[in-house]
């Protein structure tokens, strides 16, 4: 395996791990259904991701 494919498998791992790929496969995903449909920035797609987190009481992010 060379370096460069080495670096490429681990890029692919942090961004998945991460969750950083996840806007771009909700992009994907919306431009695959609807080419035309409005597509929110990264910024307001993590916030509305971290909101549903937030919310959902089986993630344990809940205060006391």
């Amino acid at each position: 395996m060379s370096l460069r494919s080495a670096l490429a498998r681990a890029r692919y791992f942090v961004r998945e791990f991460s969750g950083e790929a996840a806007y771009d496969r909700y992009v994907a995903h919306a431009r695959s259904h609807d080419p035309n449909a409005e597509v929110p920035t990264r910024r307001a797609f993590e916030r509305a991701r971290t909101d549903a987190r937030e919310a959902d009481p089986r993630e344990g992010f809940g205060c006391c």
